[in-house]
């Protein structure tokens, strides 16, 4: 039985009810809300599949469908959602995101603004039971150059850009440079036993990257699960026992399949501490993209923080990856968020 939900400031459309997840049965409408969402946005390359959307919104410590997602329905049929989750930062302030969508018909009528107050106020649900000493949270999200309405809405709500990140792909694959490997290093095939070992090695990679956050003990478990992990892309570097650097390759079947396009992703490009500056992100990227031609592909993509400390930017360009889209973070405290209602 579905309950309905008040929502505060809720516009005056006739059918409107609210809702929360319900269970399983809810996920074929909500991928439908998903996908044309991502493609009146032109993000296609996104896409997920009825397996991916119900492992990414699956309950974790951080994330419970039940009570952290809002639906709005029309005379019974989904035409919008969002979803709330929190994270904490390695170095201290606890981030509630929320993700919204909206059919596009519905757009421009009041509603993704309701559904954006809605999911700060579970925000706000969440963080009072959190809330230990100072420790600052804010609320926040991500936007795409073509999503420029949000961008707009968002800022409106007093949110701000507070980060961009780049979406990169090269335009072929017929000019991969030959990239030595460091002397001492060696790639080999990713086998499960060493499944572990990469991902923790690439998680204390990126500790000292923004956004860096705390993860629990189950978090390997269910990544490991995903079906955009797929060991047998992986580009391992070895010296000797250990993991020295790593790219997690993969390829998103269901966009290739529904764009007529090749693309290949080289991404979670990772190099441990003791083996940077010796050119080893460089050998590893060429061989990813080789790797990914020898299977058919003729693009590879990646995303890249614009402030990235290592200068992954410069690295990517100088191996031919174009920029073609921009991604903003828009961020304000969560004590603020009462004061935009």
């Amino acid at each position: 039985m579905h309950t309905g939900i008040t929502v505060e400031n809720a516009p005056a459309i006739e059918g409107l009810t609210f809702r929360h997840f319900q269970g399983d049965e809810d996920f074929p409408a909500i991928l439908a809300v998903n996908h044309a969402s991502k493609v009146a946005d032109k993000l296609e390359r996104e896409v997920h599949t009825l397996e991916t959307i119900k492992h990414v919104y699956s309950p974790t410590p951080f994330h419970d469908p039940r009570t952290d997602m809002l639906l709005a329905e029309v005379d019974g049929k989904l035409v919008g959602f969002t979803r709330v989750f929190w994270q904490r930062d390695l170095d201290g302030p606890r981030n509630y995101w929320h993700f919204t969508f909206l059919l596009p018909e519905w757009r421009g009528k009041g509603l993704e603004r309701a559904l954006i107050r809605w999911a700060e106020g579970r925000a706000r649900e969440i963080e009072a039971g959190h809330a230990q000493g100072n420790t600052p949270a804010y609320v926040g999200t991500e936007v795409y150059s073509s999503q420029e309405g949000l961008g707009n809405l968002l800022q409106t709500e007093r949110y701000e850009p507070v980060r961009y990140a780049f979406h990169m792909e090269t335009p072929d694959l017929d000019h991969i440079p030959d990239m030595p490997m460091p002397e001492g290093l060696e790639v080999r095939p990713a086998r499960p036993e060493h499944y572990r070992a990469i991902w923790e090695a690439s998680v204390e990679a990126f500790r000292d990257d923004w956004g860096a956050t705390e993860l629990d003990e189950g978090y390997f478990d269910r990544w490991i699960k995903s079906p955009q992990v797929q060991p047998e892309l992986w580009v391992v570097a070895w010296d000797g026992d250990h993991v020295a650097g790593s790219i997690l390759n993969y390829v998103n079947y269901q966009y290739n399949t529904q764009s007529g396009r090749r693309l290949g992703y080289t991404e979670i490009i990772s190099v441990c501490r003791p083996w940077r500056r010796k050119g080893l992100a460089r050998a590893l990227l060429a061989r990813s993209m080789q790797m990914h031609k020898e299977r058919g592909m003729t693009q590879t993509g990646l995303g890249v923080d614009t402030q990235n400390p290592s200068g992954a930017l410069r690295l990517y360009e100088s191996m031919g990856y174009e920029v073609k889209e921009q991604a903003t973070t828009y961020r304000k405290p969560l004590s603020s968020t009462n004061a935009s209602k």
